[in-house]
This record gives structure tokens, C-alpha cells and sequence, in this order.
């Protein structure tokens, strides 16, 4: 006979049960608050770049872990792209989104040359995305940035859905990254579209 625990039951599970099994969620939402806190000042075109030339990253993080054939690295891939982003501005000859924008392109022709561990149709799939993602920063970061708000908050919006389903397909990524992908690309958006 089980104890009854007086705080869980069968349909109600103990919070700390939902932390465990939520925590990408519980952890984007964390870090979306404390950006909007620490960018509470920033103009339009300040938040506009920023996000435009880190948006390549997020695709670019696919293409990778689709080549490598390994969910398991995503994590460590997200890593190293965070570091990228952080040391690419400290050159000044090209803008992040740029060296992203390349990195995407030497990863698909990876993919092209070398073959693929998901098949050329999944290798076309992630392009698709790169295209997409990479083409939307690209713009946005082109424009005035009233209207290149909109085409990066797309970007960032449209590249939530992409995550929402890979995870519900748990394909090529981890699932804990693309719940936790998935919720700070849609906080992005609005942050984009309604608080800067």
C-alpha cells in the first residue's frame, strides 16, 4: 500500500514533479525576464541588431547537430555557439550574422560533399530552415529598423514553431533544447514586437 502523499495525485502532480519535467521551460522564461530587464533602456536599433545578428545562430545549431547525427550534442553545440557569438564582435571586419550566415553555408555543403546521417531530404529540410532564418535576420538587419523589428521578430517567432515541432517529432535536436529553444524564441518576438 503507497502512502498518500497529501500535495500530489494522480491527476494532479507535486509541483516540484512539474519543475523537473518542465525545467527548459522554467529556465527560458527565467532567462526572457532577465534580458528584458537588463535591456529595459535599449532602443529599437540596438535590440533590433542584437537579436538580428544572433537569429542565424539558432539554425545554424540544427544544420550541426543534423550532421553530427547526435541529439546529445546540441547542448554543447548551443555552447559553442553562444561563445561564437561573443567573440565574433570583437573583430570588427563581419558582423556576427555574417560569420553565422557563412558557418551555415560550410555546414551544408558538409552535408552535400560528405553525405549526411538523415538522408538528403533531411539535410534539404534544414536548409530550408537556414534560408529562412538566415534570410529574415539578413533582412531585417538591411532596413530601418521600424520595419526590421517585424522581419526579425518573425524570424524569431517562425523559428519557435520550428523548434515546437521538432520536439513533438523529437527530431535532430535534444527535446530539452528545442522546449527551451522554442519558448525563448516565441518571448523574443513579443519582446521585440511590444517592449522595446
Amino acid at each position: 500500500m503507497h502512502a498518500h502523499h497529501p500535495h500530489a495525485t494522480a491527476q494532479r502532480p507535486h509541483p516540484a514533479a512539474i519543475l523537473r519535467r518542465r525545467w527548459p521551460t522554467a529556465l527560458a522564461l527565467a532567462l526572457a525576464a532577465l534580458n528584458v530587464l537588463a535591456s529595459g533602456s535599449e532602443d529599437l536599433t540596438d535590440a533590433v541588431d542584437g537579436f538580428g545578428e544572433t537569429l542565424p545562430l539558432l539554425p545554424l545549431i540544427y544544420l550541426v547537430v543534423h550532421q553530427l547525427g547526435n541529439p546529445r550534442a546540441t547542448w554543447p553545440v548551443l555552447g559553442a555557439g553562444l561563445v561564437a557569438v561573443f567573440v565574433i564582435p570583437l573583430q570588427e571586419a563581419l558582423a556576427p550574422s555574417t560569420v553565422l550566415v557563412a558557418l551555415a553555408l560550410a555546414v551544408l555543403l558538409w552535408g552535400v560533399v560528405r553525405g549526411t546521417p538523415h538522408g538528403r531530404a533531411g539535410l534539404g529540410v534544414q536548409a530550408a530552415g537556414a534560408f529562412l532564418f538566415g534570410g529574415l535576420a539578413l533582412a531585417g538587419l538591411a532596413v530601418d529598423p521600424d520595419l526590421g523589428r517585424y522581419l526579425v521578430a518573425a524570424g524569431w517567432f517562425g523559428h519557435g514553431v520550428w523548434d515546437f515541432v521538432h520536439l513533438r517529432r523529437d527530431a535532430v535536436v535534444s527535446r530539452t533544447f528545442a522546449e527551451w529553444c522554442g519558448v525563448i524564441d516565441v518571448l523574443v518576438a513579443v519582446q521585440l514586437l511590444f517592449l522595446v
